[in-house]
């Protein structure tokens, strides 16, 4: 069996779920090591509590790993939403972000700009969700610091253009949320800053799984406000307060959960041993069935089509008459997605099946036949 047939085969939840934007069912390869790790830190032996504690280091090394970068700038954290504040609340000057970007953004900013008095928020409305270099070439000013964008949009499924950003905006800082893409596409995550995300959807790694990267402009630039007594180098700082590390180890509040880090990090070994281009490409064609069924039964998708600018998110934006009725459709049939505010987000992974597309296209197909036009 080839790595990419055992990748295939560890997808073993019962067929119909299309939710993975939203959270990602464990692997048998992540529940056996949660379980053996728990049973490890039972024993109450140094050596068992030492070896689950070096899934640390073998989770920031594969994070490392898949973004081509040292693992010295990387550090573990409880959700992207920590990673983010952290490089948030360091920032001073104007920052741009979208008004519809996902609440750990919009909520970081707004709070950081209120409580500290040194951010000026300045705000993008793009009318269909995108975060384009054209729109960001359009606001942007002489005040902009940094500019902070998911690189999957959560409710278009919208893939955002990291190098063009960069180009667009110079030096100034680019902080990205990949969570709804990483480890799913081959993104170009040196031409951003900082990175962070969460293995809790599509690296099916459960959650307390997050991550962040700082580079080196991030490093210089970035105050560590939120730093805690772990984000010191050296042993326990006892007696005396030094300085924070001047790696991205200064971005910790205190001590990593070990047992997350080992799910994250066998969670990773799986995406790695079957390789991010070979998950995009295959990504890129369940998504693509899912438009084929959307347009076999016209219902009109906010996706954009070409692959490039899309990951695993396909949004369906039916009527207003018809979002409950089609929400329904899916669910008497079995499947599980995100509806949300009239529109319908359809989420496959790699590893979904020809049963549940095939329960897709019967629950659109089901839907059409009693549509009233």
């Amino acid at each position: 069996m080839t790595d990419l047939d055992s990748y295939l085969a560890s997808f073993d939840g019962e067929p119909g779920y299309l939710d993975w934007a939203a959270f990602g069912p464990l692997s048998p390869a992540v529940r056996a090591e949660a379980q053996a790790d728990t049973e490890l830190l039972g024993t109450g032996r140094r050596s068992s509590i030492d070896l689950v504690a070096d899934h640390v280091r073998e989770a920031r090394e594969l994070v490392a790993q898949l973004m081509r970068v040292d693992a010295a700038q990387v550090v573990l954290q409880p959700s992207t939403t920590y990673g983010l504040m952290h490089a948030i609340y360091g920032l001073a000057g104007g920052l741009m972000l979208g008004r519809g970007e996902f609440p750990s953004l919009t909520v970081a900013a707004t709070r950081a700009s209120d409580a500290l008095g040194s951010i000026q928020l300045q705000w993008l409305e793009p009318v269909d969700g995108h975060i384009t270099p054209d729109l960001v070439r359009d606001e942007i000013s002489d005040d902009t610091r940094a500019l902070v964008v998911s690189l999957v949009d959560f409710r278009t499924g919208y893939r955002t253009d990291l190098t063009a950003l960069r180009e667009v905006i110079g030096d100034r800082l680019l902080i990205v949320d990949a969570t709804q893409a990483f480890g799913m596409i081959d993104a170009d995550y040196a031409a951003a800053d900082v990175v962070c995300a969460h293995g809790y959807k599509w690296l099916r790694a459960g959650r307390g799984t997050g991550f962040a990267w700082f580079g080196d402009r991030a490093l210089e630039r970035i105050a560590p406000v939120l730093s805690g007594f772990r984000g010191v180098e050296g042993d326990l700082p006892v007696d005396d307060v030094p300085a924070p590390a001047p790696s991205a180890q200064a971005f910790t509040v205190a001590g990593p959960d070990t047992l997350a880090a080992a799910r994250l990090a066998t969670a990773l070994r799986e995406v790695v041993a079957a390789g991010v281009a070979t998950i995009e490409s295959e990504l890129a064609a369940r998504t693509g069935d899912v438009i084929f069924f959307a347009d076999r039964y016209e219902v009109p998708v906010l996706t954009p089509r070409e692959p490039e600018r899309r990951a695993g998110i396909v949004t369906l934006a039916p009527a207003p008459q018809d979002a409950a009725p089609l929400a329904a459709s899916l669910s008497n049939h079995g499947l599980t997605v995100t509806v949300r505010s009239g529109r319908i987000r359809v989420a496959p992974h790699m590893g979904t099946g020809a049963d549940t597309l095939r329960l897709f296209g019967d629950a659109l197909a089901a839907f059409s036949s009693t549509r009233v036009w």
